[in-house]
């Protein structure tokens, strides 16, 4: 193992480097100065905007795109406040955030130091967990650990904060290595239990959501889908994981598909507003729901049939493989309608595109714009109706281009 001779700001950029982060997003601010020096040493990307705001809501769309933690460096008191929506919307989101916090020095703890606040009392319920750093020799040690925490499913935001007069002491200590969290392994009962139902459906459904994506479970998932020949939904993150007209992509006939559905799988979303609170079907025949996350939900509606927790790419492996001897019992006239019907929505989706209405209809700004996007260009919808209609038009030609403020 390495060391690493130096300050504060020297252990915790080493650290941040082991885990593969190039880029640390900031505001300027005194308490935090070591970390600039020692991201400068070690040739990591500074980008300082103009509110904290920003910088914790950059660092977040970086761990979504790249699926390292994002880094937000936040000077004390309200360099810190001031990234507690950001850091909010991450924990909703499961996205993977360090923020590292400036802190009022150790020495004059309660004197009444410039921008002094205890943080982690205030950061604790938003986010994992929130801690301040105490030995300068744990430092790196500590921050390792925050960088493992958030890459730990279920993925989420995490605080730590450094006192600045211990932020400038010096300590040689261990570079910490950067070890993946430990696979979790589905239980093959569950396993077995969902391969059943899936197996038994007429009318099957299923939807790919952010956790393939940030999961690393973009093949299986296709895997499964093809092999099947699986109606798919794509929702969130998971937007692109099937280019545009592939066959099982029926994300235009969403609501003829949870209305018709008699199974519905839902891979890596929780059973929020956004899926109907997990009640598909009808009144009179609601569809069973197969629930597949890489962590517990607390959200459990009466429609799950079956829960599967484990990492993504094992729990979609699994079930291919439990699927594979028979197949499903799916009606070849569900799929080919549904195919239809996404055919029929696109033809008149193809109207609004290009009208010359006056007022001008939302949809026509869509139609400007689909034909000026790379296969790789990177799409946000920020909030409201816009991000409802990019929703509805806009289908990323690849994983990962695709990103929008989710449920907070």
């Amino acid at each position: 193992m390495s060391h690493i001779d130096g300050h504060a700001g020297h252990q915790t950029i080493a650290a941040l480097q082991e885990f593969g982060i190039d880029t640390v997003f900031t505001l300027n601010g005194g308490h935090i100065w070591p970390l600039y020096e020692g991201a400068r040493e070690r040739d990591i990307r500074i980008v300082d905007t103009r509110h904290e705001q920003s910088a914790a809501f950059a660092a977040e769309a970086y761990s979504k795109l790249t699926r390292r933690p994002g880094v937000a460096a936040l000077t004390a008191g309200p360099g810190v406040t001031n990234g507690i929506s950001a850091v909010t919307s991450a924990l909703f989101n499961g996205s993977p955030l360090v923020v590292l916090g400036g802190r009022a020095p150790a020495a004059r703890w309660g004197a009444g130091s410039l921008q002094e606040f205890d943080h982690p009392a205030l950061l604790g319920p938003v986010t994992k967990a929130a801690w301040t750093l105490k030995d300068p020799a744990t430092i790196g040690e500590r921050a390792a650990e925050a960088f493992r925490l958030a890459v730990t499913a279920h993925r989420g935001p995490v605080f730590l904060d450094v006192p600045m007069d211990l932020f400038y002491f010096g300590a040689t200590a261990p570079v910490p290595e950067a070890v993946a969290p430990a696979a979790k392994v589905p239980d093959a009962a569950a396993l077995d239990r969902a391969a059943e139902v899936l197996a038994a459906a007429r009318t099957p459904v299923i939807v790919l959501s952010s956790d393939v994506w940030s999961g690393f479970a973009e093949q299986e998932a296709r895997d499964l889908v093809s092999e099947f020949d699986l109606p798919t939904i794509l929702t969130g993150l998971g937007r692109g994981l099937l280019p545009p007209g592939h066959p099982s992509l029926v994300t235009r006939a969403r609501s003829a598909a949870f209305k018709g559905a008699d199974v519905v799988v839902v891979v890596g979303a929780p059973l929020d507003f956004r899926l109907g609170y997990g009640i598909f079907g009808s009144p009179s025949s609601p569809a069973k729901v197969i629930h597949l996350t890489d962590a517990s939900d607390p959200r459990r509606p009466d429609t799950v049939e079956v829960a599967v927790r484990g990492d993504l790419p094992l729990v979609l492996r699994g079930l291919s493989e439990r699927l594979a001897p028979s197949g499903t019992a799916a009606a070849p006239e569900w799929a080919q309608g549904l195919r239809a019907a996404d055919r029929t929505a696109r033809e008149q989706d193809g109207a609004l595109l290009a009208s010359t209405a006056d007022p001008i209809h939302p949809a026509r700004i869509y139609g400007e714009l689909l034909p000026r996007l790379a296969d790789d260009a990177v799409t946000i919808g920020d909030g409201g109706d816009f991000v409802s209609f990019a929703g509805k038009y806009i289908e990323p030609a690849q994983a990962g281009c695709w990103l929008d403020p989710g449920p907070f």
